[in-house]
């Protein structure tokens, strides 16, 4: 159930124009201030979730892992996506909520 309203929140930011996705997209966000939260895939690679995170932790931006590249892809309308980064502070702080109910 918590996985279902995740993912809901996140098909509400992208409708809304309130999520990028993608690696670029997602580092641009971080590095400009937009990102107020990034999610990354579970399965992405190494490589991907220690730019991430190492980006992240210099912008002070919260970062967690959730679902598969698949799901989060769905989630959206997309193909598979690696990251997701939330710009709206709202809706991160909604999604960080269940997030942390999740653990």
């Amino acid at each position: 159930m918590k996985q279902n309203k995740i993912l809901s929140l996140l098909g509400i930011a992208m409708r809304g124009r309130n999520l990028v996705s993608g690696e670029f997209q997602t580092l641009e966000a971080v590095r400009n201030g937009s990102a107020m939260l990034v999610i990354i895939a579970e399965d992405a690679s190494d490589n991907t979730r220690k730019l991430f995170t190492d980006k992240c932790s210099f912008y002070d931006v919260p970062v967690y892992r959730y679902g598969t590249k698949e799901t989060l892809g769905r989630a959206i309308g997309k193909d598979i996506r690696s990251s997701l980064g939330v710009c709206e502070a709202g809706l991160a702080e909604k999604i960080i909520e269940q997030l942390e109910e999740k653990q």
